[in-house]
């Protein structure tokens, strides 16, 4: 009994059966077309993404008997024999296995003789980079110019390692990971044609696993079908079944994790494990569905408006429980973790010393203590207090009575007085009480700074805003933000809604700290919404620059005497986009 394995029997005929790698075909396709087809074409890219299909496609619309096209009819004698592998024309290499000068030799010399069947010869070399550097040397005067009837196909996992020269020869085509959802699409469409039945959660555990590699994802597909009987008569792929066979984990025990987490709950948290311990899962690829949820609910924290899938984690009540910086923090220490487990004494404790060391490190939130294994609290100190404070801070509209202007987005912490070192004071004993801050002369009112900050106008503004050291975000916050006016200490910006996500409190105030120092003073900023006639953005004008260098170029390359003989004279044509300005 003869059985086919999925990525052989569903490997693509033709370059419309193809997943992904839309650029190669496009460029492939176009190639064949137009009749300029390159005498040698390098393929990279990782394991199972379409090097050796692509590179067979190719050969059986260069030798198809209905004629060179790039949609070969795959019915004739000779698209058979490719799809077979046992066409005489077609010379698959594995350079893994024929490594020396004189496997190459003997190449070259098969290389001057004309095709036996069809119009052009065609080397396939797998894996190239595996050659000698003696067989490159060999190998680059015919690679370079070859006979008219031969076409050099190169694929290899590791490019970096072909010699410039050899790289200097070819075309060369970077083959993408295909993502979760072109290698799902595939899978599914592959079941329904098998009529084996499957649960959503399979094919998405399955689609992960691959990690970018459709044959990887086949192969799975393979086992997890071995694995559930699925193939037999009433069996289905399950989503349980699949978890067990790939050593992956419940997700809904993720977010129990997560949940743990958030409340603070250390016994709740180590029963977790415990209760995953039952399953006996890779402790490794536990933390990454941890890093994987964690990541889902950032995006949810600081860009709602993007969508993001629950799958098993209440995605909402964790965002909404753990600040920004805690799964920052978090993030990486589960990533730390899946780095350094195989060091721990087990997979398990180096697991559990992972989420216990989230419990551990938490910022203090705005002087509150924070919760520990035990129960406890931990005290605030002032300065770590004051930063997650700040952090906290938001902008809120300016009071309407006649109060005194505050600058909500640097808020004023109570400073203690300075005290000096005591001995431990003992439990039972009563805290000092610090003493109250010295009167009006300590403090200078926020609104009083505020008066003194600098005139500005619109023109102004992006001068300043390209002359901040600002980065990330925050200098993508301030050169969106179109200035409306300052008024005493109310500095106010235009926003357009499609940048509504960077008004995040974090963001703002880091804006306001760097203009501090330019104005004599940070103002309190208050966005409206852009309106049609507001002002020109720092980024607005920098494409107009960017647009005006781009016209001059081109209006001084085509002015150009040299330019314009040869357009005249020899035809020649400008290609669009083809002149870029000297900078």
């Amino acid at each position: 009994m003869s059985y086919l394995v999925l990525a052989r029997k569903w490997r693509p005929k033709r370059f419309a059966e193809l997943v992904g790698q839309e650029h190669v075909v496009r460029a492939l396709t176009n190639a064949l077309e137009t009749g300029r087809v390159h005498h040698a074409f390098l393929f990279t890219g990782t394991r199972g993404v379409g090097k050796t299909t692509i590179a067979r496609i190719f050969a059986k619309s260069l030798n198809c008997e209905t004629g060179t096209s790039s949609d070969p009819c795959g019915t004739c004698e000779t698209c058979r024999a490719i799809d077979a592998g046992r066409y005489i024309d077609l010379l698959e290499i594995d350079a893994a296995s024929n490594t020396g000068v004189d496997d190459v030799r003997e190449l070259i010399d098969n290389a001057q003789y004309m095709p036996s069947r069809g119009r052009v010869k065609v080397y396939l070399i797998d894996e190239v980079h595996m050659l000698s550097k003696s067989a490159f040397n060999a190998l680059l005067k015919t690679l370079e110019e070859p006979p008219g009837h031969v076409k050099f196909l190169l694929a290899t996992t590791d490019p970096q390692k072909l010699p410039v020269t050899v790289l200097s020869r070819c075309l060369q085509f970077n083959l993408k990971r295909l993502d979760e959802q072109q290698i799902q699409g595939q899978m599914t469409r592959i079941l329904e044609a098998e009529g084996i039945a499957v649960e959503a959660g399979a094919i998405r555990q399955l689609s992960k696993a691959a990690d970018g590699s459709l044959r990887d994802g086949l192969s799975l597909l393979d086992q997890a079908i071995a694995y559930t009987g699925a193939g037999g008569e009433g069996g289905a792929l399950g989503d349980a079944a699949v978890a067990t066979m790939l050593g992956s984990v419940d997700r809904t025990r993720v977010g129990s994790l997560l949940s743990a987490l958030a409340a603070g709950d250390g016994a709740a948290l180590l029963a977790e494990v415990a209760t995953l311990a039952e399953f006996s899962p890779d402790w490794g690829i536990v933390l990454d569905a941890l890093s994987d949820a964690l990541h889902r609910i950032q995006v949810r924290q600081l860009v709602p408006e993007v969508a993001v899938e629950n799958d098993g984690v209440d995605i909402d009540a964790i965002a909404g429980a753990a600040r920004p910086e805690v799964v920052q923090l978090w993030y990486q220490m589960a990533l730390n973790g899946r780095r350094d487990i195989g060091l721990a004494p087990s997979p398990r404790a180096g697991f559990e010393m992972t989420v216990l060391r989230m419990l551990a490190f938490r910022p203090d939130q705005a002087g509150a203590a924070a919760p520990t294994a035990g129960g406890g609290a931990s005290r605030a100190n002032g300065p770590a207090a004051a930063r997650a404070a700040l952090a906290a801070a938001d902008v809120a509209p300016a009071p309407r009575a006649a109060a005194p202007v505050r600058d909500v987005a640097t808020p004023s912490i109570p400073r203690p007085a300075p005290v000096e070192r005591e001995a431990p004071v003992q439990p039972s004993a009563p805290e000092p009480v610090p003493a109250p801050p010295p009167a009006a002369p300590a403090r200078t009112p926020v609104v009083a700074a505020a008066t003194t900050l600098r005139s500005l106008d619109a023109e102004q503004w992006l001068d300043l805003v390209a002359d901040l050291p600002l980065r990330g975000p925050v200098r993508e916050l301030a050169a969106s933000a179109a200035f409306v006016a300052l008024d005493g200490a109310v500095l106010r910006l235009a926003l357009p809604e499609s940048d509504e996500h960077l008004k995040a409190p974090i963001m703002v105030h880091q804006l306001c700290e760097a203009l501090a120092g330019p104005l004599g003073g940070a103002p309190q900023i208050r966005f409206e919404a852009a309106a049609a006639n507001v002002a020109t953005t720092l980024h607005e004008r920098n494409a107009r620059e960017r647009d005006a260098r781009q016209s001059n170029a081109q209006d001084s390359f085509l002015s150009d005497p040299d330019v314009q003989r040869l357009m005249s004279q020899q035809g020649a044509k400008l290609v669009p986009d083809s002149i870029r300005p000297y900078e």
